[in-house]
């Protein structure tokens, strides 16, 4: 990876270049998978098993893919004639995968955006960008939640976001109390939403439409 950012969440004080020059090469992380393969009981030396340490590193280059992305970049252009449009802005089922910082298992869901612009408003697809700058980082549902409403409230100063994001964990469906189908919900409110109990409740009404 060439670029490494930090979290708007992360306060620790090194640099992208303090980050960048502790990131191993690609030759040591391919090693490393080859010691995780062993580590199962397999031989990375069979046919079958020949490339997965190749495979498994370009595979994390692209599952982690969100920490050589600025979330703010997607969020830098704006429009401003929308017609005098001062409404919510509503984007449902944004699908994402990300991945548990625990036990690096996987976990899927949906998230919803939605905020009241303030003169402004960002194109569509840009929120579904910023959900998976997060996504695709090492994460907890519940700082991934924090993140992307601190993220739009930030870049694009509105009257208020809300977000909902919704999903399974594997690390519960796979292994320890084995729970298949059991779903997370997590909210993140600002602005009116926070202030106005009958934004939530309109939220959440659209949600269900």
């Amino acid at each position: 990876m060439d670029v490494v950012l930090k979290s708007i969440n992360d306060t620790a004080p090194e640099t992208a270049e303090q980050i960048n020059a502790s990131i191993p090469t690609r030759e040591e992380a391919e090693a490393a998978a080859r010691v995780l393969l062993r580590w199962t009981g397999d031989n990375p030396d069979r046919e079958g098993l020949l490339d997965t340490p190749k495979r498994m590193v370009n595979a994390f280059q692209d599952l982690f893919s969100g920490y050589t992305e600025d979330p703010s970049e997607h969020l830098a252009r704006t429009f401003e004639e929308v017609g005098g449009y001062m409404d919510m802005v509503l984007l449902k089922n944004i699908e994402f995968t990300s991945f548990c910082e625990h036990h690096v298992l996987p976990f899927t869901g949906k998230a919803h955006v939605a905020y009241y612009p303030d003169h402004k408003v960002v194109g569509l697809s840009k929120l579904a960008r910023v959900v998976d700058v997060f996504a695709k980082r090492l994460q907890t549902q519940e700082n991934m939640t924090a993140q992307i409403a601190a993220t739009i409230n930030t870049h694009l100063a509105p009257r208020g976001v809300a977000l909902m994001i919704e999903a399974e964990h594997q690390c519960m469906a796979m292994r320890g109390i084995q729970k298949s189908g059991a779903r997370t919900i997590t909210t993140q409110f600002s602005g009116v939403f926070e202030s106005n109990p009958e934004e939530q409740a309109r939220f959440m009404t659209l949600l269900r439409a």
